[in-house]
């Protein structure tokens, strides 16, 4: 015993302490610092050696093991999964065991006792809940609140992480409510009783993890009324359909004032219409049209036409198709082609056009040109031009020294805020010379600067008229264009010998929607009223509450073009309302409302493609990549509808008559990438910036797709996306990709459909790849005849055809079959029992002919319907077994069945009409 006792003479080592993390549903206990324990009788064996850890505790659900003996390292671990939520940390004894002194572990000794301390990692297993169910509240109208009420929620997580309630959310979108990160609702905006008596919103809440709620709560609002002064009954939305003549705005509205004693109402209704069209909605003829239809002068000679074949010098300038609209961006000019505008323009002669400008960039901004004739060659003389400087429109006219000889007015400057304030606006220059006077909008404005000038010298140079920019010819090295316009022009006209009328150039600008009255003679006395000259503006005012209700209610708008620009037209209505003894005593809230235009005919624009495609991962690795869209087509189309004009027509449906395709421009596509974003480390979209060279377009690359954009047609928009190649450099890691192309015209005015595209890249063998090629080929509901090129695409399209055929073939010729023999038999009986008849009596002859007409007939319309669906079904089980049939089978068995059908028709009907002959 002693002897033993000499063997086994130090006790184990481990630290005093130990602090450990675990996380819970796991059962690894991560120990600060590693469970080792050390004995001085090593290498002693059993006495040097370490077998077991004893943990000294109640219940503890953790054990510890023993990794190795010799080196005496250890493992804390749980028994049992550990839950945050029930206890968060733990603390307990452990002790280290050697091997005694020999192999039965006699003489053990232990170490010390070490305490250890674990902590709980917690898990975000549990979603926020709501305390409540439904919150309510009700509010007054009018006021803003800082806090409505308060929601709640509660995680049961176990740490301050992820049981604390980090923010909420409103879900519902659109409401005027805001809630805080402590749950208090608040309003943003002031709620209204009219507008709206409840609110229903739904509230989430995040923990600090970011784990939401898994239910919303349902929070209700209630609004109570106030007495508040304003407008009421009138409709945020009027709805105007094309060809509805004049309808009321506003047919039922009246003004609340809470009993305060008013003496005067004085109204403002304003239509704005500035972003339609040229600032309204006005006639889209040509220019001569308009012209003539509102009786001007005739030889108005268009400087901005379309495009055609006889008009080709407007043909490379930006234009909007609709409105014979021309956008100049400072890069373009148009040269009018000589003997369009005669040499001498006399001494009478009309300039008009529709400009939208804005203010010049720069400090010192340079002449923006609208109109230009200048030397052609050698010199750069000015002889007229019309431009924008600095905000103020100049006209310079310079005579020839055969003209005039004296100092003669030359320069007529206009300063005007309209000119820089990017409105369409309507311009008139008549030139009396020397007497030069401009038309805006109708209104009547005389130069508030005049510069004198020496004529022009005689000489033999040609002269060069342009639009959008002016011809430098001589003092350069080379000709060129200069003082670029920037801003969009339309129907640009100059008249030589002779100037508009007030009248004419009143028509030629006249909106064709606004404001209007019906029955101005009802309106009631005591109402004022005016209209602005484009009556988009009219005012009211009044004494008496009631007139000028019944007077509001009878303001209307009207559209008096066959097919209006479709869209929305802003109405605003402003009060003031004066009480007796004060300026002024109660605030009327104005009106905000909009009349919605419908449109009848709306053009649809729509992408078609091959939008599926699979590629071996070469192709992609390759420095070309592969091509994304080769065929891609944009088409648009309008479908143009017949209104029936007979009542019981009318009833139905508007029946479609034709859909014609249109040509118009786009204004971007963008391809998108649908899913993960690519990585630019490996993949990319690529575009040869030489396909946007002599187009209006330009483009750019993310990671989340590719945009092309500017105002070009469908065509260059086609022949640009054909181009856009894909390159995957690392295609291991992908093996495929999906797309989205979309496109649009009018900034999104009008949109096509969402055209997605995927393609597979392709890892295995050549065989896996043709494999997924005939699975895209053989499509059964668009089987067609196609020829395809020798191989195995074209063997499984021609297996599948020929037996899908034959059998339909089989199966229609037996029905045929069937119904003729019935026919026949049931003809034959009737022959039988109508000679036994024709014995009795001489008026069986014609029951005979009656009868024998209902067999001939009923049998074939009885039997057809039934076969007809014992046909369909047939064909469908067919389908599903349409593979097995070989083609050479599918081939052998048509001929056959066709050779059958053949003989079958000729021998029974033939007997059919052996049959006839004999019973007539």
């Amino acid at each position: 015993c002693f002897s033993s006792l000499l063997v086994n003479k130090h006790k184990p080592w481990i630290e005093t302490s130990y602090h450990g993390i675990i996380t819970e549903n796991n059962d690894t206990v991560i120990l600060d610092p590693p469970l080792v324990a050390l004995d001085k009788d090593a290498p002693v064996p059993f006495a040097g050696e370490i077998c077991a850890f004893k943990i000294h505790g109640q219940e503890m659900p953790f054990e510890a093991v023993v990794l190795n003996k010799t080196s005496g390292e250890g493992r804390l671990r749980a028994k049992s999964p550990i839950d945050c939520e029930l206890q968060k940390e733990y603390t307990f004894v452990i002790q280290a065991y050697d091997c005694g002194s020999g192999p039965g572990g006699t003489n053990w000794k232990k170490s010390h006792k070490a305490v250890v301390h674990i902590q709980v990692k917690d898990v975000n297993e549990f979603s926020p809940a709501f305390k409540e169910s439904v919150y309510k509240a009700t509010v007054t109208e009018g006021k803003i609140y800082d806090s409505i009420l308060q929601v709640e929620a509660i995680d049961e997580d176990c740490s301050p992480q992820y049981s604390q309630i980090c923010n909420y959310e409103i879900v519902t979108p659109d409401v005027p409510f805001a809630i805080d990160r402590n749950g208090n609702i608040r309003n943003t905006e002031k709620l209204s009783f009219d507008k709206q008596r409840q609110y229903e919103i739904m509230v989430t809440a995040f923990d600090c993890g970011q784990k939401h709620a898994t239910e919303d709560v349902l929070v209700r609002v209630n609004v109570k009324p106030v007495c508040k002064p304003g407008w009421q009954d009138w409709n945020k939305r009027i709805e105007y359909r094309p060809g509805s003549g004049s309808i009321p705005l506003f047919p039922s509205i009246h003004l609340e004032t809470c009993d305060g004693p008013v003496s005067s109402i004085h109204t403002t209704i304003e239509l704005q219409t500035n972003y339609i069209g040229k600032g309204c909605d006005r006639e889209t003829y040509s220019e001569k049209s308009l012209q003539k239809l509102c009786g001007a002068s005739s030889g108005a000679i268009d400087l901005l036409p379309s495009p055609s074949a006889t008009t080709n010098w407007t043909a490379g300038l930006l234009m909007d198709s609709n409105d014979i609209i021309f956008k100049f961006d400072g890069k373009q000019g148009a040269k009018i082609p000589d003997g369009i505008v005669p040499k001498n323009l006399t001494d009478q002669f009309t300039i008009t056009l529709w400009m939208k400008h804005g203010p010049s960039p720069g400090l010192r901004a340079e002449k923006e040109t609208i109109l230009c004739n200048s030397d052609k060659t050698e010199m750069n003389r000015h002889h007229y031009a019309l431009y924008v400087h600095n905000c103020r429109l100049v006209f310079l006219l310079r005579k020839d020294f055969d003209q005039a000889d004296t100092f003669r007015p030359a320069e007529f400057h206009w300063k005007l805020d309209q000119i820089c304030d990017k409105e369409w606006h309507y311009y008139v220059v008549n030139v009396e010379f020397p007497v030069v006077t401009l038309y805006m909008d109708g209104t009547t404005y005389e130069p508030y600067l005049v510069t004198n000038d020496w004529p022009i010298h005689p000489s033999h140079i040609a002269m060069q008229l342009t639009v959008g920019a002016c011809w430098q010819g001589g003092e350069v090295t080379k000709p060129r264009f200069a003082q670029y316009f920037h801003g969009s022009l339309a129907s640009l006209t100059i008249r030589p010998g002779k100037i508009e009328s007030q009248k004419v150039i009143s028509c030629l600008q006249a909106c064709k929607e606004g404001l209007d009255i019906n029955s101005l003679e009802s309106l009631g006395q005591g109402i004022k009223y005016h209209f602005n000259p484009s009556q988009s503006v009219l005012v009211m005012e009044g004494d008496d509450i009631e007139n000028i209700n019944q007077a509001l209610r009878k303001v209307s708008y009207i559209n008096s073009r066959q097919f209006p620009t479709a869209g929305v037209r802003r109405l605003k209505v402003s009060s003031k309302v004066q009480c007796f003894g004060e300026d002024v005593c109660i605030s009327i809230p104005d009106i905000d409302a909009y009349v919605m235009v419908f449109q009848a005919n709306e053009p649809k624009i729509t992408i078609t493609g091959m939008d599926h495609f699979a590629r071996p991962a070469a192709q992609f690795e390759s420095e070309r990549g592969v091509i994304l869209l080769p065929d891609i087509r944009i088409v648009s189309t309008v479908t143009k509808m017949e209104h029936p004009l007979d009542l019981r027509e009318h009833d139905r449906a508007n029946k479609q008559v034709v859909v014609e395709e249109m040509l118009h421009n786009l204004d971007f596509c963008d391809v998108l990438v649908i899913g993960a974003e690519l990585d630019p480390e490996q993949e990319c979209l690529e575009l040869d910036r030489r396909e946007l060279q002599g187009r209006h377009l330009d483009a750019t690359n993310s990671t989340a797709g590719y945009s092309i954009y500017g105002v070009d047609s469908m065509f260059s928009y086609e022949q640009v996306l054909r181009q856009l190649r894909y390159r995957n450099w690392g295609t291991s890691a992908t093996s495929d990709r999906k797309f989205r192309v979309k496109c649009s015209e009018l900034n999104g005015r009008y949109t096509s459909n969402e055209f997605n595209l995927e393609i597979n890249i392709l890892h295995s063998s050549n065989s896996n790849f043709m494999d997924h090629v005939n699975h895209m080929i053989v499509q059964p509901q668009f089987l067609q005849s196609v020829q395809h090129p020798e191989g195995t695409v074209s063997a499984v399209h021609n297996s599948v055809v020929p037996s899908v055929a034959t059998i339909v073939t089989i199966i229609c010729v037996s029905i045929l079959v069937f119904v003729i023999t019935l026919g026949v038999y049931r003809i034959r009986t009737a022959h039988q029992h109508s000679s036994a008849e024709h014995e009795g009596g001489k008026e069986s002859e014609m029951d005979w002919d009656d009868s024998a007409l209902t067999i001939t007939v009923n049998p074939m319309e009885k039997y057809e319907k039934p076969h007809q669906a014992e046909e369909e079904s047939e064909e469908e089980d067919i389908d599903d077994d349409e593979e097995d049939t070989t083609s050479a089978e599918s081939d052998e068995s048509e001929e056959e069945e066709e050779e059958e059908e053949e003989e079958v028709i000729v021998q029974k009907g033939d007997k059919q009409n052996a049959t006839r002959q004999e019973q007539l």
